[in-house]
């Protein structure tokens, strides 16, 4: 039997955070990244990054376990209504392909908004990750913009519910 486990991330699960983050991206972006630059990420460098942003606690952080193993983290924040569609952000929802289909994602998702109104920006070609956010009731708003990813320019979409 699978153990899936969310919880508040800590400043100890910044190595771990790192890992998948690095990981993940090398899967996500495979087709909208040169293979080089996803090669060269370094998950030491990104952990020195994640400490700094898991001490400061002005994103609240999740990761997702299974049988253990960090496999995904999700990120939010507050934003300003007057400037953005929602207070609420969800700045980075990642997850290892090896957990995609288990409901780890799904219960990572809730446990970080629930069904709180919120937004998001996700990948123009990102038809796995938008078919997730509109199964949990997110639909594109509209709005584009490019956002670089890795020094290279990728189209985003915003969602909101």
């Amino acid at each position: 039997m699978t153990a899936i486990v969310v919880r508040r991330a800590t400043v100890a699960d910044a190595a771990a955070i790192a890992a998948v983050h690095v990981r993940s991206w090398q899967e996500t972006y495979q087709h909208l990244i040169a293979g080089d630059t996803l090669a060269s990420l370094d998950p030491a460098r990104r952990a020195v990054s994640w400490r700094g942003i898991l001490s400061t606690g002005e994103e609240d952080t999740w990761v997702a376990e299974l049988d253990g193993d960090v496999v995904a983290w999700a990120t939010t924040s507050t934003r300003d209504p007057r400037s953005h569609p929602r207070d609420r952000e969800l700045n980075g929802m990642y997850a290892l392909a090896s957990a995609h289909g288990s409901g780890l994602g799904q219960a990572l998702l809730d446990e970080a908004l629930g069904d709180a109104p919120a937004f998001l920006w996700v990948a123009a070609d990102n038809s796995r990750a938008q078919a997730f956010y509109r199964r949990n009731g997110f639909a594109a708003d509209g709005t584009r913009d490019v956002h670089p990813l890795l020094d290279t320019p990728i189209e985003i979409v915003r969602f909101v519910r």
